[in-house]
């Protein structure tokens, strides 16, 4: 296998020579040190690259080039390797672009000129950013090559699964003759689709979700049998309290069910989360999370699903669907929400064939030149809109109340309002779906008038309602009327502490009804249903954790 490459670019010939030997002095035998003399020459070796199907690791760039400075140079890489570590190099007059590349470009790191000596000021930062870029799961695996069908509910479900944790595939149709060639190759028939071909020649048939990350590096099992903190649920909330945990000394484990992020990470474009003026993606804050919580020692499980909590003493148990266990001091319940199902004829049986819950990002390319509906009024309904409608024919957002300024942030409202391919459809709800073997057409009726239509569409978002996954607590924690974990001075009742409560102390703020147990973000009752909130409750119930570990 190729060396993953690094690639340098700068306009002046002394500076490239430089920094491309000082990079290959000291990576040199692992990395192989791609040299470029301006933005234009530096992508179309990274687009031979791609076609070699090679990875690149690590991107260092000049800011002052003609033509094509280092952030536009950056931008534009990012669709071809959007894994690869990004380093801008910057005179000090130049610190403010620098600055404005990391909301732009979600820049890793940005180095002063002159950078010597380079084993202060050069290697340290590049030794950070490329074992970073080691733990992702594009250092793991080469292209993989997924053969399914175009409308297929387990077909979307793997590209699905790979592109929310990350993983570059190449998606090929189970008619194209390439992909036939790929399945005979692999002795592979129709009941076996969706099949995964993986660069070692492995083939995964019909995958589960355990199975394909344990082929692409994703951990799954545990590394030990006992830990300080166990975490589940890796959205906002989940990913604060890992990140606090570990970088504080606790021994850390986030369990996932399927991929870091939660809601938070489907979404295409967040512009009021702190510190990111031109907005960021779900995904780039995901993975920002997510290395910043391994990077502290964090064990990141995947494709573990928890289906129920015990106590034996001190000790908080998780029994997870296989039958196996984990075990810790402390546990935070993240699980977050899930959208509502839409209870109308058609919509189950064509789920994952044109019907979706949520932002699938992988359908947004299949959508040119078409009409996509959208239901829901909030903001995550509102980022879909936007977001769509940059391939879409035409967005129409179904809401079922007046208009959108009693759920949309007003940012939201006003840039839906400018984009003339958005149309907002007040008082509307869908009824039914119909298609053969996807959606065809859906029904919609007016709520105020009972009048229903017909639209031809094969697109359906649902972002809707809010329903915690805390089923599996039933019995065991205190949860509200609509299944959320109720926490803190709630659960105490005219001065009686929670049934079953054994300490001499009232509840912690975000603690559960079983001390030691906690809960953060949008899993737990009455909670601020936004980023920014989450990811306080994640650093907040790490102090609670650590004040019950104390008393212990």
């Amino acid at each position: 296998m190729t060396n993953p490459a690094i690639l340098t670019v700068d306009d002046d010939p002394n500076v490239s020579r430089a920094v491309a030997r000082d990079i290959r002095r000291r990576y040199g035998d692992r990395y192989r040190v791609v040299r470029a003399g301006s933005g234009a020459e530096a992508l179309t070796a990274l687009r031979e690259l791609k076609l070699r199907a090679e990875q690149v690791a690590l991107l260092l760039a000049d800011y002052r080039m003609p033509e094509m400075n280092g952030i536009e140079f950056l931008e534009a890489a990012m669709d071809l390797y959007p894994q690869a570590r990004r380093v801008l190099l910057t005179a000090y007059a130049d610190t403010d672009a620098a600055i404005d590349a990391i909301n732009i470009v979600d820049l890793d790191h940005y180095l002063l000129k002159p950078w010597h000596p380079p084993e202060e000021k050069l290697y340290p930062v590049c030794d950070a950013l490329l074992e970073s870029w080691q733990r992702t799961p594009v250092a793991a695996a080469d292209e993989l090559r997924v053969v399914g069908h175009r409308w297929s509910a387990p077909s979307f479900e793997v590209r699905d699964f790979l592109a929310r944790n990350l993983v570059p595939y190449r998606w090929l149709l189970a008619d194209d003759p390439e992909a036939q060639r790929l399945l005979a190759a692999a002795d592979a028939g129709p009941a076996d689709i969706p099949v995964v071909i993986c660069p070692d020649g492995t083939v995964l048939r019909n995958p589960d979700r355990a199975a394909l990350a344990a082929q692409v590096g994703l951990r799954t099992e545990p590394a030990r049998d006992f830990y300080d903190l166990v975490v589940v649920g890796a959205g906002p909330a989940g990913l604060g309290a890992a990140v606090y945990g570990a970088s504080e000394g606790l021994r850390t484990v986030l369990v996932e069910r399927q991929a870091t992020g939660g809601q938070a990470g489907q979404s295409s474009r967040i512009e009021n989360y702190l510190g990111f003026p031109d907005g960021v993606s779900g995904a780039q804050l995901t993975d920002r999370a997510r290395r910043q919580a391994l990077k502290f020692g964090t064990e990141l499980l995947t494709t573990r699903d928890v289906v129920g909590l015990s106590t034996a003493g001190a000790t908080r148990l998780l029994h997870f669907a296989d039958g196996s266990t984990i075990a810790g001091h402390t546990v935070v319940l993240a699980t977050g929400v899930a959208y509502r199902q839409l209870d109308a004829p058609g919509l189950a049986e064509l789920t994952g064939r044109g019907v979706f819950y949520g932002s699938a990002a992988t359908e947004a390319p299949h959508c040119v030149g078409q009409d996509v509906y959208i239901v829901g009024g909030a903001n995550s309904a509102g980022q879909a809109a936007v977001y769509f409608a940059r391939h879409a024919d035409r967005v129409h957002l179904l809401i079922r109340g007046a208009d959108l300024t009693q759920s949309m942030s007003r940012y939201l409202i006003e840039q839906i309002e400018r984009i003339d391919t958005i149309q907002v459809h007040p008082n509307s709800e869908v009824v039914a779906a119909t298609g053969e073997d996807h959606l065809e057409r859906l029904t919609v009726r007016d709520t105020r008038t009972g009048d229903t239509r017909d639209v031809d569409t094969s697109w359906l978002f649902v972002f809707i309602g809010a329903q915690p996954r805390t089923d599996w607590l039933d019995g065991t924690v205190v949860r509200d009327g609509r299944g959320f974990v109720v926490t803190g001075p709630d659960l105490t009742v005219d001065g009686r502490r929670p049934p079953g409560w054994s300490l001499p102390r009232d509840p912690y703020l975000l603690e559960s009804s079983v001390p030691g147990v906690f809960a953060a973000g949008d899993v737990r009752a009455e909670s601020v249903k936004r980023v920014a909130s989450a990811v306080g409750e994640g650093a907040l119930v790490v102090t609670l954790a650590h004040r019950y570990l104390a008393a212990q």
